[in-house]
């Protein structure tokens, strides 16, 4: 090995095989030479033996001992010191952002060993470690942008009110930009507030036994003015009463922001169709329109943070609710499931459970 190679650190203060060890194999190794030379002893007579004879003997016995300390050096060094020089070489670049790092098992998957196990398990969470920084930069991007672009339009705004030249409809128009950029912008903090306790169990479900169609009926009139200005036609497809039992108001964020969606992204004219029903242990909920749809990439990214499919509505959202809406029915041992043509529409349902589980409701 070359020097350049080896590994220098200057915090290591005693090698895995120190001077004293070896000090202590010789010694361990030469007194069970001297216990054994004293066995034969008994049925050789080494003052019989010639000076050289015995010379021989002694020296076969100190190059035994000397031979076997050096082999279990050999071995420690190459099965162990080596290794672990590897894993702290990779640890260190992990440590300074390197998560390309990658340490190959030393033997076969039917032979692994536990350094293999450990080589395994720094590997998985190196990987681990690079998603969440790859998540964590593109979170910083997007929140950056994301607020970015109502603050701009606030600013641009206020400038053109410092102008005196300004009529009333304009100056009205520009203080109605402001309040709709910084409600946007509100309700962004909210929704990433709102997520964040979400993922880290801050917020936990808090089940409570209620009317879930009623509670449907009353999501929807929310968006009443929004779907008739559009001359949308609603049609509501509902039982008459369904007890569940959930908590109230994170399932009323569920049903909000997918009734929000289909309203946003329906054109004038078209059609929302809303649509529950239910058997002894499951309540299901879809949600349909006649909107812009979505390809099969789209679908797959529609969950994620900050992601929107269709950019020409960007300022109306900011990505957040349906990974909000994921969360929330995780939480509530539920799921979501689309379904879209591009073009034609989506279908977005939603399963809950009647009751929650034993283990949901001690949490």
């Amino acid at each position: 090995m070359k020097t350049a190679d080896r590994f220098s650190d200057n915090r290591i203060k005693k090698g895995l095989f120190p001077v004293s060890t070896f000090i202590l194999f010789f010694g361990m190794f030469a007194l069970l030479t001297t216990l054994q030379m004293m066995m034969i002893g008994e049925a050789i007579d080494y003052k019989s033996l010639p000076l050289r004879s015995s010379l021989l003997v002694i020296s076969f016995w100190v190059l035994a001992a000397v031979g076997s300390t050096l082999i279990s050096r050999l071995t420690i060094k190459y099965h162990y010191q080596k290794p672990i020089e590897e894993f702290s070489k990779a640890a260190r670049k992990v440590a300074s952002g390197d998560f390309s790092v990658y340490l190959p098992p030393k033997h076969p998957m039917n032979k692994t060993t536990l350094l293999d196990v450990l080589f395994i398990d720094f590997n998985k969470m190196v990987e681990e470690l690079g998603s969440i920084e790859t998540l964590k930069t593109d979170f910083f991007s997007n929140v950056s942008h994301e607020i970015k672009t109502p603050l701009s339009v606030i600013q641009s705004n206020a400038e053109l009110l410092q102008k005196a030249q300004l009529s009333e409809q304009q100056r009205q128009e520009s203080i109605t930009t402001i309040l709709q950029a910084t409600k946007r912008l509100s309700t962004l903090i909210t929704n990433m507030l709102k997520l964040n306790k979400l993922e880290k169990q801050v917020i936990k479900p808090l089940p409570q036994t209620y009317d879930v169609c009623d509670q449907l009926c009353m999501c929807a009139l929310q968006f009443e003015d929004q779907w008739e200005k559009k001359q949308i036609d609603f049609d509501a497809e509902i039982e008459d009463r369904v007890m569940i039992c959930a908590d109230e108001g994170l399932l009323e964020i569920v049903w909000t922001n997918l009734l929000s969606n289909a309203v946003k992204f329906t054109p004038d004219g078209g059609s929302i169709h809303l649509t529950q029903t239910s058997d002894q242990n499951t309540i299901t909920v879809t949600v349909s329109d006649t909107g812009c749809g979505m390809d099969q990439e789209t679908i797959r990214k529609i969950f994620d943070k900050f992601y929107q499919g269709d950019t020409s509505h960007a300022t109306e959202g900011n990505g957040l609710g349906l990974a909000l809406v994921r969360r929330i029915l995780e939480l509530s041992e539920g799921s979501i499931s689309v379904t879209s043509i591009p073009g034609k529409g989506s279908t977005f349902t939603v399963r809950l459970p009647l009751t929650l589980s034993d283990e949901v409701n001690e949490k």
